[in-house]
Parts: C-alpha cells; sequence; structure tokens
C-alpha cells in the first residue's frame, strides 16, 4: 500500500512538473513572438495606414513637394544688406527716378510703345509688391539687430558685475594694506627714536660720575 502511493505521488509531481515545464515553453514562445513582432514594426516603414510608434522620433515623410534648403545666417545676411540699402537716400532717389521715367514714358511717348497706361496699375502693382516685401525684410534685419544688441548688453552687464567684484577686491585690498601700514615703523618713527636714544647718551656722558 506504501508503495502503490508513493507511486502516485511521484507520478502526480511528475505531471505538475511536466505541466509547468510546458506553461513556461508557452510564455517563452510568447515572449519571442512579441519581440518579433517588436522587431518587424520598428524595421517596418510608416504606411498610410500603420501607426506611429510612440518611443521613436517622427521623421519627415518624403512628400509631393519638397521645399528647397536654405542657410538662414545668409538669407539674414542677404536680408540686412536690402534692409540698409532700403533706409538709405540713394534708394529713394533710384526709386524716384524710375517711377517719373516710366510716367514719361506712359504719358508722353506714342501709343504704340506705351505697356502701362494711365492710371499706372502695373506701376502700383510693382509698388505694392516691393513694399510687401521690405517690410518683412526689415522686420527681420531688426529682429537679428534686436538679438545682438541682447547679446552685447548681456556681455556688457557680465563685463560690468566683473568690474564692480574686481574694484571690491581692491577696495579691500586697499584697506587690508593701510591696516598693516599703520603697524609698521615709517622713517620718521625711527628717526625720532634715535633722536631720542642719542639724547639719553649725551645726557650721560655729561652727567656727573659719582665720588
Amino acid at each position: 500500500m506504501d508503495g502503490d502511493r508513493s507511486g502516485r505521488s511521484d507520478d502526480s509531481a511528475r505531471r505538475r512538473l511536466q505541466g509547468e515545464l510546458r506553461q513556461l515553453r508557452q510564455l517563452r514562445e510568447l515572449r519571442t513572438r512579441e519581440g518579433a513582432r517588436d522587431r518587424r514594426a520598428e524595421t517596418a516603414p510608416i504606411t498610410g495606414t500603420g501607426r506611429a510608434r510612440l518611443d521613436q522620433p517622427r521623421t519627415a515623410r518624403p512628400g509631393l513637394l519638397t521645399l528647397p534648403s536654405y542657410d538662414p545666417e545668409a538669407f539674414g545676411v542677404l536680408s540686412e544688406r536690402i534692409a540698409r540699402f532700403l533706409g538709405t537716400g540713394r534708394f529713394i532717389v533710384w526709386m524716384t527716378v524710375v517711377v517719373v521715367v516710366w510716367i514719361a514714358w506712359n504719358t508722353l511717348l506714342p501709343m504704340s510703345v506705351r505697356f502701362d497706361e494711365y492710371p499706372f496699375i502695373f506701376l502700383t502693382l510693382a509698388l505694392s509688391l516691393q513694399a510687401s516685401y521690405a517690410a518683412p525684410l526689415i522686420l527681420l534685419a531688426q529682429n537679428r539687430q534686436d538679438n545682438r544688441d541682447r547679446v552685447n548688453m548681456e556681455q556688457d552687464r557680465a563685463r560690468s558685475d566683473r568690474n564692480i567684484a574686481d574694484t571690491e577686491y581692491l577696495t579691500r585690498e586697499v584697506a587690508a594694506l593701510r591696516h598693516g601700514l599703520g603697524e609698521v615703523a615709517t622713517r620718521d618713527f625711527i628717526r625720532s627714536e634715535l633722536q631720542s636714544l642719542l639724547k639719553e647718551i649725551d645726557e650721560r656722558r655729561e652727567a656727573p660720575e659719582p665720588l
């Protein structure tokens, strides 16, 4: 009877171990499948129907229209040059000459060579287009100048702080030197002490010796 019971217990333990091993294998297979699925999702391109992963940075999608790339610094320098030219008297003179020649061409010359009749709609369009482009360029140049002024102000503030710190340090050093010199024997003090010693010596010499 005891042998039967021990055999049954061993069989039940073996079955239990086999069931646990089977569960572990199933879990391992599930994990491997999920890992393979994640790898495929990472390597697969993002399509219109697929969802983008939240743990990865979004990359630029190649669209139908690709905007031309430009250098912001070079464009800013060009805008500053144009803004400087627009703010000079030379630009006003040239624009006045162009407007006068335009009006004279379209009023004094024969009809066959005129290209913009009165009320000069094409001239108005050109001037408005020039103003619409000039305003953003001037604003861009002003923004760049404001950024430079801000950087210069920060540098000036830091420089003034360093100057104040250096001045305070030098003031403390001068005060310490003055305090130290107060305890040092000066030339006049040494001279007065020597004179007093010489007087004492002379007095002792002149004093009569006791009998």
